[in-house]
């Protein structure tokens, strides 16, 4: 049976006092659960728990329910506001880490060790601007979010990891594996910058009680919040904590999920609404929130721009359909003020005036919440050739924004690897000849490729909610398309993502040959995917004069007949393609990304460059990379979609998962995917890849669904493309591949995703020493701890939390 995890009694006693619930029949059912001891894990209808005139929904385990007596059994307390819902252990499981949570090290000693004392101070203050950045990423999570992390921190700095133990086992009652799930607990909450993962953004909850863990906090010291502090701020959050209400499971607007992107009363219509706003006003909203009350029948938002400083709401109402809307400063101010005072530090060991340039206008953004100096900024950086250390921070990526437009905060600060670089440089020498093997005509790539840096990294420090394998940018259109971009491989992650993996679903022979090339193909991969991929094809825009950069006479290559239709559409002005293509952006442009990294790995001359010079090689690496795509398409991706809402949770599972059904489509025994039974007497499936057929049949289908994509991307097709993408994203029981009933199998087999140790850096004297920890879920614990000083955190997340607090 599942652990128990908040007292039944306690929740009753509560709902008890409010007006909205008669006390009568909840008296009889708490006298009965007292006795019997029962515990339950709740969950609310909605964000806002206990409110009069909300429903309330206790879910209850299988095992428990067979304790209640049948009233309860019928699923209600007799009371409208009232039920109780009997869920399975499986469906709360897959929200509660194991006790197996891998935990891997992000090694970067030798790398590190090879910079020069100047070096060395300008990666620790980049890397302490990056760990205070990082901060603001759990106020983007969740409401409650910031509580968790800010609680948790100070409660293992404040008495030690064995003495926090000692204190939970003594005074507290708790067993190892409740300990143990503390530490789990604990490092996904750090790992993933808040309480839903960053990789699927499902909650995570804990697998210790809320009695527990309750006594834990009230029995424990804290250094740097009082304990009435603690304990107020405990009582506002613990209900969220654990619950599971259908909302609660993921990240999502409105009924599909929680976010703090906007606030709990906003819905779809309301962000289209803010959109054509933004629009008409030509301002984009990577650094903004949306706040929306309401006075009568009037709705007021208020459009939120991160920065140190402070604007009241009231300076400037716009009236637009209807709505009142202002635009205001002020948002995660004291995290970024901190952000700014270690920049202007590492300002004075820089190595050069660009880098000085870059961060005095990072600082003028963040201080000013001006999105156009970050863009200024970006364009040092990108003008920052072959830095010995290189970094990027701000609000870079948007795929946690549910509309796809407002981007997480994030920063990293890394080393070259010279070697592997050097690499990379030659495929970026090479760049526009590889081009030319892509399906789309030349008009419909940039009218000049502007060759970026591409360097191999290995990271010291990475803020946000997740470390990726590589990374293009800036993110910003009119920057990548005329004036450059950088790419990077983060060569350290990728070893450390592989380290200990387990593989279900495919043959024994295959899994020899992907343990033997996997991460060679897939630096090839990433080298494909990142550099041609997102730093390919042209946007088609048309100006307020209806001038368009490209040819009037331009034939659509999509066209069926032999006419051949005009091309007609593109982006207009103040539109971007994060603003035409929202929801499906981020996973349409990747899997357009990882279409080009699988289709270019097919000719030698791209697997030469990485030292895959013999044929049998080349054709081991190739087999291996497509098997990878088709593996991670079927056997990883559905890990991130929910079937209760028919939501991805994942950009990049949804795209793989997308071009597993293009090559299915293709047939001819290209892809075969059949069910099974294992030695355990359990369904299992087995997943075979035709390796005779992929440079026939696959070439052709990847071809063939790529020129699509960049057709439809180059010209604002949003319509063509949503019905072409979410066509293939469909989860169903159709057809040959019952994916529905599949992905309870996929489950059954899921491996739980690394978490990554990443080192410290501390000035000693005139030294800057590199700290490193454990690989387990103690180091990785002691690395927070030893990450901040002072009071700073718990200032900056109590600013945050209150001043979001009234709008969820």
């Amino acid at each position: 049976m599942l652990k128990s995890l908040v007292n039944f009694r306690t929740v009753v006693s509560r709902i008890s006092s409010s007006a909205a619930v008669g006390p009568c029949s909840l008296q009889q059912s708490k006298l009965h659960l007292q006795h019997n001891h029962i515990h339950s894990s709740v969950t609310v209808s909605d964000s806002s728990p206990f409110k009069s005139g909300r429903q309330i929904i206790f879910t209850l385990s299988r095992s428990i329910s067979s304790q209640l007596k049948p009233n309860l059994k019928a699923k209600e307390l007799n009371h409208p506001e009232i039920m109780v819902k009997i869920s399975s252990e499986d469906e709360v499981s897959p929200y509660i880490l194991p006790l197996n949570q891998p935990v891997v090290s992000l090694d970067c000693d030798e790398a590190f060790n090879s910079l020069t004392a100047k070096e060395k101070l300008y990666s620790h203050y980049l890397s302490q601007a990056s760990w205070y950045g990082g901060l603001i990423v759990p106020v983007q999570t969740s409401p409650e979010s910031p509580v968790i992390f800010g609680v948790l921190l100070d409660l293992f700095k404040s008495n030690g990891i064995e003495g926090l133990k000692e204190i939970a086992t003594k005074k507290c009652n708790f067993s190892e594996n409740d300990w143990k799930a503390l530490l789990v607990y604990t490092t996904g909450v750090f790992s993933n910058s808040g309480n839903y993962k960053s990789f699927g953004d499902t909650k995570i909850i804990p697998g210790v009680s809320v009695e527990l863990l309750e006594s834990l906090i009230l029995n424990s010291k804290f250094l740097d919040m009082s304990s009435e502090e603690v304990e107020t701020k405990w009582n506002a959050v613990k209900n969220l904590v654990y619950s599971l209400s259908e909302r609660e499971k993921q990240l999502g607007l409105g009924e599909k999920g929680i976010t703090t992107y906007f606030s709990a009363n906003c819905t779809l219509e309301d962000s289209e609404l803010i959109n054509r706003f933004m629009k008409v006003q030509n301002v984009e909203g990577w650094m903004t929130r949306v706040f929306k009350t309401i006075t009568g029948a009037t709705s007021f938002y208020e459009i939120r721009t991160a920065a140190v400083k402070c604007d009241n709401p009231t300076n400037i109402i716009h009236d637009f359909e209807g709505a009142k809307i202002s635009f205001t400063r002020g948002d995660y101010s004291h995290f970024l003020s901190e952000v700014c005072h270690n920049l202007e530090k590492a300002k004075e060991y820089a190595a050069n005036e660009t880098e000085v340039k870059m961060l005095d206008c990072y600082i003028k953004s963040f201080t000013e919440g001006s999105l156009i100096e970050h863009k200024n900024g970006s364009r040092y950086w990108i003008a920052d050739k072959s830095p010995s250390i290189e970094t990027y921070i701000g609000f870079i990526e948007n795929y946690r924004d549910p509309t796809g437009i407002r981007s997480e905060f994030e920063g990293f600060v890394s080393v070259v690897n010279r070697p592997m670089s050097e690499k990379f440089e030659v495929l970026v020498d090479n760049a526009t000849h590889y081009l030319t093997f892509l399906p789309w005509p030349k008009e419909f790539e940039k009218d000049v490729f502007l060759k970026p840096d591409f360097t191999s990294l290995d990271v010291l420090t990475f803020s946000g909610s997740g470390i990726p394998a590589g990374i293009n940018i800036p993110n910003y259109d009119e920057i990548r398309q005329h004036e450059g971009f950088k790419n990077v491989s983060l060569g350290n992650v990728i070893p450390a993502s592989y380290k200990d993996s387990v593989i279900p679903f495919l043959s024994e022979e295959d899994k020899i040959l992907l343990n033997k090339y996997r991460i060679l193909s897939f630096e090839v991969q990433v080298a494909g995917h990142e550099l041609l991929g997102h730093g390919s094809g042209k946007l088609f825009c048309i100006d307020s004069a209806g001038v368009t950069n490209y040819p009037a006479d331009l034939k659509n290559p999509l066209s069926r007949d032999s006419t051949q239709e005009l091309i007609v559409g593109g982006y207009g002005p103040g539109e971007t393609y994060s603003s035409v293509f929202t929801t499906i952006g981020s996973g349409y442009e990747e899997c357009r990304a990882e279409c080009v990294g699988i289709y270019l790995s097919l000719f030698p001359d791209m697997l030469k460059i990485f030292g895959i010079n013999t044929q049998a090689e080349q054709e081991d690496v190739k087999y291996v990379n497509w098997l990878s795509m088709v593996f991670a398409g079927a056997a990883k991706a559905l890990e991130m979609y929910q079937p209760e809402t028919k939501a991805w949770m994942q950009a990049h599972s949804k795209a793989r998962f997308v071009i597993l059904q293009v090559l299915l489509e293709a047939g001819q025994g290209l892809v075969n995917i059949e069910e099974k039974i294992d030695s355990n007497g359990k369904p299992d499936l087995l997943i075979s890849l035709d390796r005779t057929k992929i440079d026939t049949v696959g070439k052709k289908a990847i071809h063939d669904f790529l020129l699509k994509l960049q057709v439809y991307k180059s010209t604002a097709n949003i319509k063509e493309a949503t019905i072409m993408f979410e066509k293939y994203a469909a989860v169903n029981n159709e057809g040959k591949f019952p994916w529905a009933n599949w992905r309870s199998i996929v489950m059954d087999k899921k491996q739980p995703r690394k978490a990554f140790v990443q080192h410290n850096t501390v000035i000693q004297g005139d030294e800057v020493l590199l700290k490193s920890y454990d690989s387990s879920l103690e180091g990785l614990i002691q690395s927070w701890m030893e990450r901040f000083s002072g009071t700073s955190v718990y200032k900056g997340f109590d600013a945050c939390w209150r001043k979001d607090q009234p709008y969820f």
